[in-house]
């Protein structure tokens, strides 16, 4: 360490150790992988917990007749590769595919509410913001002892070494901050000044004018007449019924609701986020096929020419059979072929066209556009962007995206524009193995050998023209067996078109390139990415660029490298960190998150707002903006997001409820199961995070299982609109909310038998007093007996026939 002093902590990580990749099962995978530990001298340790689990992978090994390491019987996390000492380490976890838990049923709008915080983590130092306090600097949880009780507090430190401890159950009140512009340090204010209830105030107003503006938009789109396409025809169905895969739920999800609002009179504008290879690609051809039935024409509008040549080739697969003239439009079609193509456009003899932004040329005129596709938005230039505008108008839009750009993810999270989202990833898709690594030959050397035994390809992104010849001669030198091609944008299209069809055909293994593979052909046989000075490039892009690999029934990897002893900048390490991070399917949503975290949202509408996202953190100032969107909308009569009553339960009680140190010790873990509590609305989550938390730390403390019992209080409290849960003493009161009055009878209430038996009063407010005193109960005990209560609260409620005979 005293040779790197500059390096910091995540890059001696990576330099000393790999994360250890996963083998869902595949132990062909693993059986090779072990042959290569074994003739480069390394010691493999599997580590599984129990003896019944040890001899399950032994069973396992002897099926596959690979030759059985050391195994140990204990609890590890994760495996991990030490190549200094020749040391690889393998769980259980990832020699099996691990099961999947359910995803939790919540309202969509709700859920994308949410995830603008479920994906930002808080570690010591951020910057954060307090509802009520203002922008301080996180400096860690604590555990503080209050008359008695143990209880996890956020630690926030403001100007003049003021500090503010917020209990945990109120995490909901703190944000991290995320300013305008990447790297600026905030303003930090003083505990209980007035300067942080005027920068609101600014900001309120800002955001009362940006809300005005963006309703506009809104009202307007609402208001302009489009066209609404009939409902699915038998010909629809039919041709829905040829697609040869099982569609996904999130797919079919988005399926209809892209053919809702294609039904609608006003003009669609959805944006559809999903990962690389989820089937964007089969939405969008079902929805042309429903603009074409109805004879209007579509326009599909991709980035690349080469993609415009691919999307034509699975357009006209899918269509034939169909009497639907598909023509293509790009450099790759000889002048001839343009004129003829633009002809039929404008005449209406052809109903789909496929093409780059040559389609946004003013000498390409439709007869009557229906629908227009645009893939991957942000690709295209401002002034792109514009013409887009121009074409838009009275036409249905929907545009394709795995990362959409910070403003566009933005807009749709205000409701501005409609989103659906395909998280779910075909059958047989794994996740790509990823490392962020340190460039040395070695690893290049290894990544490429290992692919070529099991007769794959590689990508080699280098992102400059200038040296690419350079870098090529350098891969054949390293590993002389591989044949070596280059693609860029500066070759002729010839050229480019000759070269990616040998390597496609097979004809080349390694092909280094510059960026255009980005949103390039699919080749499922290309299964290892290596990516040249990973850290000058955006993160969405890191993310399209990993995309390009695992698109088959095979492991893929990705390895990001960057030069050796080289001091990463902060955000460079950021958006490093999050690739890393997520690795699992369907992340394109978290990423883009993450982007939008780490860049911030940019200019809405150009109205110049950075000052004030600035002021507040962009957490906040999203908050403010949408009410006031809200607000606008329900005054205009539009499509409001309908409320629906949510009791929010007080606990006012005496119970260590809290994460200890030797339970939990790093403090972003703790955040997380903190925030995953605070997010638990039913029963089954409850039960599910507890599962979870076993799994992962192990057994439950005292102080852990009372956290959850609280939770669990608080689920009850809501479902019966239970104001307050207070304790007095021993005993208990139950402030019921006043809309639910009327609900509690009072009769059914005294007649509980058993352990409640006179010992229940009902006072006025109303309050249900439950009464503990003499019973010699410990607190644990008690917190049990209120559950159980709560369990059979249900019963004294009146039925629906008895409330209208009230009402009456």
């Amino acid at each position: 360490l005293r040779q790197v002093p500059q390096t910091s902590p995540q890059n001696i990580v990576n330099f000393m150790c790999r994360l250890m990749q996963n083998f869902h099962g595949q132990m062909n995978l693993l059986k090779s992988e072990m042959e290569r530990w074994k003739k480069s001298g390394a010691k493999v340790m599997m580590v599984a917990s129990g003896a019944e689990r040890v001899d399950r992978i032994k069973r396992v090994l002897a099926d596959y007749h690979i030759d059985e390491p050391q195994i140990v019987d204990g609890n590890l996390q994760t495996g991990f590769e030490l190549p200094g000492i020749h040391l690889v380490v393998i769980t259980e976890g990832e020699m099996f595919t691990q099961k999947q838990r359910k995803a939790r049923k919540v309202d969509k709008k709700i859920e994308n509410a949410e995830r603008i915080k479920n994906y930002q983590e808080l570690k010591i130092g951020d910057y954060v913001v307090h509802v009520n306090h203002g922008i301080g600097k996180f400096v860690g949880i604590g555990t503080l002892e209050v008359g008695g009780i143990h209880k996890d507090y956020l630690h926030i430190l403001y100007a003049g070494g003021d500090k503010l401890s917020v209990p945990i159950d109120q995490i909901d009140h703190v944000q991290k901050y995320v300013g305008s512009e990447e790297g600026k340090e905030p303003k930090v204010y003083k505990l209980g000044g007035a300067d942080w209830n005027r920068v609101k105030s600014k900001a309120r107003a800002s955001v009362q004018d940006i809300a005005d503006d963006l309703i506009k938009l809104y009202a307007d789109r609402q208001a302009t007449p489009g066209y609404a396409f009939n409902q699915d025809s038998n010909y629809q169905q039919e041709f829905e019924g040829m697609f040869p895969y099982e569609e996904t739920s999130d797919q079919l999800r988005a399926i209809d609701e892209i053919k809702k609002d294609m039904e609608k009179s006003r003009p669609m504008d959805r944006l559809l986020c999903g990962d690389v290879g989820y089937g964007k690609t089969e939405v969008a051809i079902r929805a042309a096929f429903k603009a074409a039935i109805d004879g209007k024409q579509v326009a599909v509008l991709v980035p690349t020419t080469i993609l415009a040549q691919q999307h034509y080739e699975t357009f006209r697969e899918r269509f034939s059979g169909y009497p639907f003239n598909i023509q293509v439009l790009s450099r790759f079609r000889s002048k001839k072929e343009q004129t003829e193509t633009m002809k039929g456009i404008k005449n209406g003899t052809v109903d789909v066209v496929i093409g780059t932004h040559r389609l946004l040329s003013k000498d390409v005129q439709f007869k009557d556009l229906g629908l227009l596709i645009v893939d991957e938005e942000q690709r295209f230039g401002v002034s792109h962007k514009e013409k887009l505008k121009r074409l838009k108008t009275n036409v249905d839009v929907l545009t394709l995206t795995a990362t959409p750009i910070p403003r566009t993810l933005h807009m749709s999270m205000l409701g501005v524009r409609d989103l659906s989202v395909i998280e779910t990833p075909p059958e047989n898709r794994f996740p790509v193995q990823t490392y962020v690594v340190e460039y040395s030959a070695s690893l290049v050397r290894e990544a490429i050998e290992r692919e070529l035994a099991r007769e794959g390809q590689v990508y080699y992104l280098f992102n400059r023209v200038q040296g690419i010849t350079q870098m090529a001669d350098q891969i054949s030198m390293l590993v002389p067996d591989a044949r070596v091609t280059v693609a860029h944008g500066q070759m002729s299209e010839q050229e480019l078109e000759k070269t990616i069809l040998d390597f496609l055909d097979g004809e080349y293994d390694v092909l280094v390139s510059t960026s255009i593979i980005e949103t390039g052909v699919d080749i499922p046989n290309v299964n290892t990415l290596i990516v040249h000075d990973a850290d000058k490039m955006g993160l969405s892009q890191l993310y399209q660029l990993r995309g390009r690999v695992g698109r088959s029934n095979r492991i893929a990897y990705a390895y990001f490298t960057y030069q050796r002893d080289k001091v990463l900048t902060e955000v460079a390490e950021k958006r490093l960190q999050a690739i890393k991070e997520f690795t699992e399917l369907g992340s394109g949503f978290k990423i883009a998150m993450r982007d939008l975290s780490i860049r911030g949202a940019g200019n809405l509408l150009g109205a110049e707002q950075h000052g004030f996202i600035a002021s507040v953190g962009f957490d906040l100032y999203s908050q403010m903006l949408a009410e006031e969107i809200q607000k606008r909308k329900k005054e205009l009569g539009g499509e409001a997001v309908q409320e629906t009553k949510v009791w929010s339960t007080q606990l006012d009680i005496q119970l260590d409820a809290y994460i200890p140190g030797d339970y939990i010790y790093d403090s972003v873990q703790k955040i997380e199961i903190y925030k995953k509590v605070a997010a638990i609305q039913t029963l089954d989550e409850a039960m599910e995070l507890e599962d979870e938390l076993v799994d992962r730390f192990g057994d439950l403390p005292d102080a852990v299982q009372n956290l959850l019992t609280a939770a669990r209080l608080k689920v009850y409290g809501a479902l019966y609109g239970i104001e307050i849960i207070s304790q007095k003493g021993l005993d208990y009161e139950l402030k019921i909310h006043p809309d639910q009055n009327g609900n509690l009878d009072g009769q059914k209430l005294f007649q509980l038998s058993g352990e409640f038996e006179n010992r229940i009063k009902l006072i006025s407010g109303p309050q249900i007093h439950i009464e503990l005193k003499g019973k010699g109960l410990k607190p644990e005990e008690t917190i049990a007996l209120l559950e159980r209560f709560l369990v059979q609260y249900k019963r004294v409620l009146k039925s629906k026939g008895e409330l209208q005979n009230v009402a009456k």
